[in-house]
């Protein structure tokens, strides 16, 4: 029998679900859409995670008070969407993502945590069910949310030339993801990777992740850009290269970090370029690196004992914001487009053009659900093995798919980072009851509630 608390949750996330105010996002050729009103959507966004890499186990988005202090910030900063890099997919989001909502903010999600990621010096054996349990268990804590416009696979798991095996198991992570969303979420909820901007492998590794069956491919890319210094411009910063490199890209492009701050105070001027009709064609925006102040010096606002401080890079952003119209139109994007080319592989890029199987254990996940999400404080994937197994959750048996304890790739093992503070997730869960519940089934459709 449900509990009277239990009830009163599912009340609660009915109530969040029908007074969802944000229609959901989808993709259409190589740019975004609004789902119900046709128009094109560009990302303006922010990377949010308060504290940085020092604050390993905290959950901005369930975070209630820190909420409801930053987000009216957000909204007036004219931002239509937040990227954050870890949650406890455990805790409850409703509030937190209730406040984006009415803001008119989107977000951005990356599926992994410091404890459960794969792993660069070995993926292979971090690729694992007990991964897995937690990245679908993720997905399951905000696919209910119309605002959730995406999930990142990975961040910056491929950094220089020595880890591009990884790749391998990015794309198998990614194929995952959109398999459970396929069988688990009432709608189609796009799936993309975070990229590092490396030179030696920038277009092999997005091509890689864009070529084969429609069931591997990203739904959109994006990469971690901080060419633009100071008072740089289209053409100095490299932005009319990258234009150039991706014209034939298929899917989504944007900035999922962007902000050089070697000039300071920031003056943001690529926010001018990034959404003119020289860009618009390629990319779909950016989000800027970062929302809080750390001790890399990217923030715009600094938080402190319940308080913020706007700072002066908060004060440009929003000065070349409100100079920057949203671009008008569909801005010049491909209706349609082919897979890409898989690269071949060379000395600054390696992949398997054959992915591993899932993990034993996992296909379970996608046909009867993730289970109960275990939160930060679940097992970590890491040093488990690629035939690690997670809980199954009840009534369910056990996949014999092949595992790839044996698979081996060469990687540096190596964590390195811009310098920016950030998390580096590549170690980088009565009969009126009844009728209340089956009301609640009928209105979300293939939502599942546990």
């Amino acid at each position: 029998m449900r509990s009277l608390g239990h009830l009163a949750s599912v009340v609660g996330l009915f109530a969040a679900v029908v007074n969802a105010s944000l229609n959901p996002i989808v993709v259409k050729g190589n740019a975004f859409f609004d789902s119900v009103t046709g128009k094109r959507f560009y990302i303006r966004g922010v990377d949010y995670q308060p504290g940085g890499s020092s604050a390993v186990n905290y959950d901005p988005l369930a975070d209630v008070a820190n909420c409801k202090l930053n987000i009216p910030y957000m909204q007036q900063l004219g931002l239509n969407a937040v990227r954050i890099y870890s949650v406890d997919n455990s805790a409850d989001h409703r509030e937190c993502m209730a406040l984006l909502d009415a803001a008119g903010i989107y977000l951005i999600l990356d599926v992994n945590t410091p404890t459960n990621s794969l792993n660069r010096a070995d993926p292979a054996n971090s690729y694992n069910a007990i991964y897995l349990q937690h990245v679908f268990s993720t997905i399951d804590a905000f696919k209910i949310f119309s605002n959730t416009l995406g999930f990142f696979s990975g961040n910056e798991v491929i950094n220089d030339v020595n880890t591009t095996g990884a790749s391998t198991w990015v794309k198998a992570t990614t194929r995952d993801m959109k398999a459970y969303i396929a069988k688990q979420s009432s709608r189609t909820i796009p799936v993309g990777y975070s990229a590092a901007d490396v030179s030696e492998n920038r277009l092999p590794l997005a091509e890689y992740l864009n070529c084969g069956s429609d069931s591997e491919r990203v739904d959109f890319y994006a990469f971690n850009s901080y060419s633009w210094c100071g008072n740089a411009s289209y053409t100095t910063s490299g932005y009319d290269q990258r234009v150039a490199d991706f014209a034939n890209y298929s899917v989504p492009l944007f900035f999922s970090e962007y902000g050089c701050n070697l000039v300071q105070p920031r003056l943001f001027t690529e926010v001018g370029a990034l959404y003119s009709s020289q860009m618009t064609p390629v990319f779909s925006g950016g989000l800027v690196y970062e929302w809080s102040q750390e001790t890399s010096h990217y923030g715009l606002v600094e938080l402190s004992n319940g308080n913020i401080t706007l700072l002066q890079d908060y004060q440009n952003l929003k000065a070349e914001f409100a100079s920057t119209s949203m671009p008008s139109g569909d801005g010049g994007y491909k209706a349609s487009g082919s897979a890409s080319t898989c690269p071949v592989n060379g000395t600054d890029f390696t992949s398997w053009a054959v992915l591993p199987a899932l993990p034993e254990g996992a296909q379970n996940y996608i046909d009867k659900g993730a289970g109960k999400a275990l939160g930060y404080s679940g097992p970590s994937n890491q040093g488990a093995g690629g035939a690690a197994t997670a809980p199954v959750p009840a009534g369910t048996s056990t996949n014999t798919a092949t595992s790839c304890a044996s698979c081996s790739v060469a990687a540096s093992g190596s964590s390195t980072s811009k310098s920016s503070g950030h998390i580096l997730l590549a170690t980088e869960g009565g009969v009126a009851g009844g009728a209340l519940l089956a009301a609640v089934a009928a209105i979300v459709g293939a939502m599942v509630i546990i």
